[in-house]
């Protein structure tokens, strides 16, 4: 199962160090945004009526359906940085003699681990009727993505892993292009009417995310089983990227450049596309896979320019901090009351500021909470290995 370990700093996949600064610290800022960051926006947006702040904090919630916000970039980000670990860890471990099947078997073992802690997350730990749970969770997602894709990167030479990517992309657009749920017309994408929702509806146990308008008719899932496909592409472009960034022949800078420019690559076509096939994170769309595909590749070489390359590091230990136990961070809300200790610490302070602006407060403290938290963990060497 998930376990602590204080021997060393562990990437949230593997006990073998990633040796990119970079990656910890975008992994810690992706996780800065649902550790409290989001609040902050809100409680910006909602306290000064500002339009300025009111586009910012709206970016910070989900679109309701087809559109794409900063915010659908946390989920895919995370995915994406799973796979550019790999090479570093189960590469590694290839190199120093270990089996394909006996890392096969790791992989696998992960992703029951993530499944399990997915359900956790989305049910606790009370006894339910099945009709209650909901099974699809985003650990779970993380977890199946990402041992399909380890399992191609295991078995499958870099040019088949390039294939697989668009294998999936591809075939999951002219699947829901030219099948719909009963009753509705092909190439239906709305929640009722496309295929992937449809086929959850029919073969997954339990409750889904979304029910029908008005009712708690199962409708559709944003983690559903079927859209899981496109997210091993989301997995496969980080083992490409990691697959790179671990190359000899190439200058760190011209990793760097060709990070960049593939992103920019990537987000072309994801809006292209988006003409016939709407960015949407909710089906996990194959133009949504490009788009956020692109950014996390941008963000990736921004990150490792500035910090491996060029050396800059100081300003990202806050965000090192996060990224060291990013997991643990992402479920602990579901199991302490972080509200209690902010209050307790900090409630004066925002009853000195007052409305509106108490808020806004409060959400940063909070944040700071949570980050001298880890900040302890980080000195004390211990982190949540899965």
């Amino acid at each position: 199962m998930a376990q602590t370990s204080t021997v060393q700093a562990a990437d949230d996949f593997d006990s073998t160090p990633t040796r990119l600064f970079s990656l910890d610290a975008l992994r810690g800022f992706d996780m800065f945004w649902i550790m409290g960051a989001d609040e902050i926006m809100h409680a910006l947006r909602d306290s000064t009526k500002s339009t300025f702040w009111t586009v910012i904090g709206n970016q910070f919630e989900h679109p309701g359906w087809n559109g794409f916000h900063a915010y659908d970039m946390i989920f895919p980000l995370f995915l994406f940085m799973a796979g550019v670990s790999t090479p570093f860890s189960v590469g590694r471990e290839l190199e120093k003699g270990k089996s394909r099947e006996q890392l096969m078997l790791r992989v696998i073992k992960r992703a029951f681990i993530l499944v399990l802690l997915g359900l956790l997350v989305n049910n606790g730990l009370k006894i339910q009727p099945i009709a209650d749970i909901r099974f699809p969770s985003v650990l779970g997602r993380i977890g199946i993505a990402y041992m399909f894709a380890n399992i191609i990167y295991l078995y499958a030479k870099e040019l088949w892993q390039m294939i697989w990517f668009w294998v999936f992309i591809v075939g999951y657009y002219l699947l829901l292009k030219f099948t719909a749920a009963p009753g509705f017309h092909p190439g239906d994408l709305t929640p009722q009417g496309n295929f992937a929702s449809y086929v959850d509806r029919t073969i997954l146990p339990g409750h889904l995310y979304v029910p029908y308008p008005g009712t708690k008719i199962n409708m559709h899932d944003p983690e559903g089983l079927f859209s899981t496909i496109p997210a091993i592409s989301t997995g496969i472009l980080g083992i490409l990227t990691g697959t790179l960034l671990k190359r000899k022949d190439i200058t760190a800078n011209m990793k760097a450049l060709l990070m960049a420019l593939f992103g920019i690559v990537f987000i072309f076509v994801s809006l292209i596309w988006n003409l016939d096939f709407p960015i949407n994170k909710n089906l996990w769309s194959s133009s949504f896979v490009m788009l956020v595909g692109g950014i996390s590749l941008i963000l990736m070489s921004v990150f490792y320019y500035v910090i491996d390359v060029l050396g800059y590091k100081k300003w990202a230990f806050f965000f090192k901090v996060i990224g060291m136990n990013s997991i643990l961070i992402y479920i602990s809300g579901h199991f302490i009351k972080w509200s209690y200790a902010n209050n307790g610490f900090f409630q004066w302070l925002g009853q000195l500021v007052g409305n509106p602006y108490n808020a806004v407060v409060m959400a940063i403290t909070l944040v700071l909470i949570k980050w001298l938290f880890l900040r302890y963990l980080y000195e004390k060497k211990t982190f949540l290995r899965v």
